[in-house]
């Protein structure tokens, strides 16, 4: 080692210089050999000073300090202008070690060099204690004399420093993460054992290696970038997903890499840090967990738009929404030939040959569908499956196939799933993924079998209610009248369209209906009605108000007392015990409440051909709608009284003469009511359709419906419209008789007169037998005057009025009887005979057949005989 001068300062920082009297050969005799002048100016960043506490100075021949350096100041606190004379023993050796530290320094100043640990008390400090490892170095002055140099270390940092050192290795070392860390230039500087056991080898191996040598070009490219980004900006990246393969596996593995830039002691970056988590088990159960919440939303999603509605192909495409593309990206559905004709049981079902239609179809691939897979079948098509095919085998067992495509085509595979409800195939639904897509697994396979379940049982209800709508429409179409209805003075046009045929879109029957019947002298009953609710059962309600209304129309009742007496059916319908327990239960509301209600809107109204006067009667109906010649249409005002059901009050009669061309109209509120029209609006609509009674009438209806097709909802339409064509005056013979024997014979003579007067000669003789019959009975039982009516339209109609009011009745005679055979003498001759009651008596009736009608006469010589 060099001398050091006297006066000589160590610069062990070189930021701070030289003390004041040290020369420049004694800086250079403390710098390594070989080095250049600017290597001592600055410590480079980093150096181990930053980290120790390391003090120099330098003893003269008289053992006393003669150099001091700024380190030295620092570790013990001393002025360089203190120290430098001072007795380091003195100083800093405790008292009662000062002798053995004399001798010490005696030998170091003989020469000898020494390294140990000293403890030491900082001066003037009160029992602060300090351990110090010494490095004494003999030296000669310029003069020859011994002297020395003494390095100093401070043990409690070099033991900081090592415990530090020791647990940043353990941590290192240790850890069950993968642990690199990186060097400025992206090499691996030191690897962990975890690391190493992944990727093979030992830590050694790793060193110098990069990034491409653990991942695959994509991959490693999107990593470095990163690493970049990181040790230019300093910001860490935490869980950032790395996927990569391990050396001797296929299998993908994933990690969750943190990084984060490390400095040095000066705050230098030197690297990065890398700690690397497997996580491809987690990501594994995160997917699946993923799969069933998929799964889970699907089935939701599933049970919230399947079975919306109950129509076979509609709920088939409602399957297909759903499971395309979120399940797979085709799909078809094909049903059973045999189902949809009505067949409980298709043919060919056992062993997966039956006929099948194709009802639904979709994908989520452009162009043609399953291409390079199976032949496609267009929506609608009638097809079937090869024995041998996995559809058939499907279909046959009831159980799912998967069926693996061809290669080179688009589809990589296809679940044949059959739809299975009530133990009953009702078809097959094929679910197919094309290439790239994640194929089928055991999940999807039973997610398949769920969904198609839950459309198959929508499928089968839609089914059975197709069924049974279907029949329910059979047996309302069974209760109107069949085809075009005739009335005496009236031309008839009607429509009747259920809710699905008016909307496009299934619906349930209603309890809509329309009626003519015809009564007796050429008048005709005119019926509309509605009974509240929809199905079945509105239906069956509908048709015995119908019945009734028939039975008491031939009773020839006032138009108020038939809704009466419908009224009255109509509570009875909906309780076990008939009128007399709705009417109990009326009266008790508990009771009430356990009875269904039945309640129906009806127009009855009766037009009389000759007088073409029309009398209404309404029971909570729309009002009926005219139109005379010339006139704009208006509503008649018929009070419209309460709903058939409801009991309790009277219902009110309006009589209105109908000019001879004129329209009438009656219908349903169907026609005129929406949920997005008001019925006041469908009611102008309505009138301002019938703007051109003119027409025919078959065309007036057809505008009707054409222009309202808007208005109108779900509900059924019956519409009912009638022309005024009132019987001309000479078609009508009218007579009155004094109550007096010898009427017969003046009605005998009046019948002949007017029959011969028409042509119809062969009438003459049953006319005249018939009338005289009904005169004669007129004269014995009845009261006041009599009256004599012949009517000719379709049928020849004979009408005898009295005031009395007792109805006659046929009776049957005995062989000893003189009399009591009249009555049955009319009921033998006659087409049809009756009698009904007028505001002033009585009316007794018969109808003949004209000749040209193809119905032969009944001789009346045969027919007398045969009462005897």
């Amino acid at each position: 080692m060099s001398e050091i001068p006297a006066k000589a300062t160590e610069s062990e920082d070189p930021s701070e210089g030289a003390r004041p009297g040290a020369t420049a050969s004694s800086a250079m005799a403390l710098a390594p050999h070989g080095t250049s002048g600017t290597v001592w100016q600055s410590s480079p960043p980093g150096s181990l000073y930053d980290y120790i506490k390391v003090a120099s100075f330098s003893v003269g021949p008289d053992g006393l300090v003669e150099q001091w350096s700024l380190r030295a100041e620092r570790l013990f606190g001393i002025p360089h202008e203190r120290a430098v004379g001072m007795d380091p023993v003195e100083a800093f050796v405790d008292p009662e070690l000062h002798e053995r530290g004399r001798r010490k320094m005696a030998e170091i100043l003989d020469g000898r060099e020494w390294t140990g640990t000293i403890p030491f008390r900082l001066p003037g400090s009160r029992g602060t204690q300090g351990l110090a490892e010494v490095y004494v170095m003999p030296t000669t002055t310029q003069g020859g004399e011994r002297a020395a140099v003494c390095l100093i270390v401070d043990i409690h940092t070099l033991r900081g420093i090592e415990t530090d050192l020791a647990a940043s290795q353990a941590i290192f070392g240790q850890s069950p993460f993968g642990f690199l860390l990186i060097d400025p230039q992206l090499r691996v500087r030191r690897a962990n054992r975890r690391f190493a056991s992944t990727f093979g080898g030992v830590p050694d191996d790793h060193r110098g290696r990069c990034v491409h040598d653990y991942l695959q070009p994509p991959e490693a490219e999107r990593v470095t970038a990163t690493l970049r980004r990181v040790l230019r900006t300093g910001e860490p990246v935490t869980d950032m997903h790395v996927t990569g393969f391990v050396p001797g596996s296929e299998e993908r593995k994933h990690w969750s890499v943190n990084l984060y830039r490390v400095h040095s002691g000066s705050g230098r970056p030197i690297g990065i840090a890398w700690l690397a988590t497997d996580v491809t088990g987690r990501r594994a159960a995160a997917r699946e967990a993923a799969a069933a919440r998929r799964n889970l939303a699907l089935l939701n999603e599933a049970g919230a738009r399947i079975g919306n509605s109950l129509d076979l192909e509609t709920t088939a495409r409602e399957l297909l929404d759903v499971v395309v593309p979120g399940f797979c990206d085709l799909a078809s559905v094909d049903l059973h030939q045999g189902l949809l004709a009505g067949d409980e049981t298709p043919q060919g079902l056992a062993d997966g040959s039956a006929d099948l239609r194709r009802v639904a179809f979709a994908s989520a691939v452009a162009d043609a569908p399953f291409v390079g897979g199976p032949e496609p079948v267009p929506v609608g098509a009638v097809h079937h499956y090869s024995f041998n095919s996995p559809n058939a085998a499907a279909l046959r067992s009831g159980r799912p196939r998967l069926i693996t495509a061809e290669a080179g085509g688009l589809i990589q595979s296809t679940l044949a799933v059959p739809m299975v409800a009530h133990d009953t195939v009702v078809g097959l639904a094929k679910f197919s993924r094309t290439k790239g897509s994640e194929p089928f697994g055991e999940r999807d396979r039973a997610l398949a079998v769920e969904l198609a379940a839950r459309a198959a049982v929508c499928i089968d209800n839609a089914r059975l209610y197709r069924r049974e709508h279907e029949r329910a429409l059979i047996l309302q179409r069974s209760l109107l009248p069949p085809g075009d209805p005739e009335a005496s003075g009236l031309d008839i046009a009607c429509r009747y369209l259920p809710g699905n045929a008016a909307t496009g879109r299934p619906s349930e029957v209603g309890g809509d209906w329309f009626d003519v019947i015809e009564l007796p002298g050429h008048r005709t009953a005119l019926v509309v009605g509605d009974v509240m609710g929809r199905g079945l059962r509105a239906a069956v309600a509908m048709g015995e108000l119908r019945t009734a209304v028939r039975t008491l129309a031939q009773l020839d009742l006032e138009p108020a007392e038939v809704l009466a007496q419908l009224d009255e059916i109509a509570r009875g319908l909906g309780a076990p015990g008939g009128v007399q327990q709705a009417t109990r239960a009326a009266r008790r509301p508990r009771e009430a409440d356990l009875s269904e209600v039945y309640l129906a809107t009806c127009v009855y109204a009766v037009y009389d051909a000759v007088t073409r006067r029309c009398t209404f009667a309404n029971a909570g109906h729309l009002p009926p709608v005219l139109v005379e010649p010339g006139e704009p249409a208006l509503m008649l005002d018929v009070p419209p009284g309460m709903p058939l059901g409801v009991g309790g009050e009277p219902f009110e009669e309006v009589e209105v003469e109908l000019p001879e061309g004129s329209l009438l109209a009656l219908y349903t509120d169907g026609l005129v009511e929406s949920r997005d029209h008001p019925l006041d609006e469908g009611l102008r609509a309505f009138v301002g359709a019938l703007a051109d009674p003119s027409s025919p009438l078959e065309d007036v209806c057809d505008h009707v419906l054409r222009t309202l097709g808007s208005h109108h909802g779900e509900d059924d339409i019956a519409l009912l419209m009638a022309r005024v064509q009132g019987l001309p005056a000479e078609s009508v013979g009218d007579w009155t008789l004094p109550r007096e024997p010898r009427s017969v014979g003046r009605a005998r003579e009046y019948a002949r007169g007017q029959l011969l007067a028409w042509d119809l000669e062969p009438l003459v003789d049953t006319t005249e037998l018939l009338v005289s019959e009904l005169v004669t009975n007129a004269l014995r039982y009845g009261e006041g005057e009599i009256r004599l009516r012949l009517l000719l339209d379709r049928t020849l109609v004979c009408e005898v009025w009295d005031s009395g009011l007792v109805q006659p009745r046929r009776r049957r005679a005995r062989d000893t009887d003189e009399g009591g055979r009249g009555l049955q003498l009319v009921g033998l001759l006659s087409a049809a005979w009756g009698s009904r009651r007028t505001p002033h008596g009585k009316t007794v009736w018969f109808e003949l057949p004209l000749p040209d009608g193809g119905n032969a006469l009944k001789d009346p010589a045969e027919a007398l005989l045969s009462l005897y």
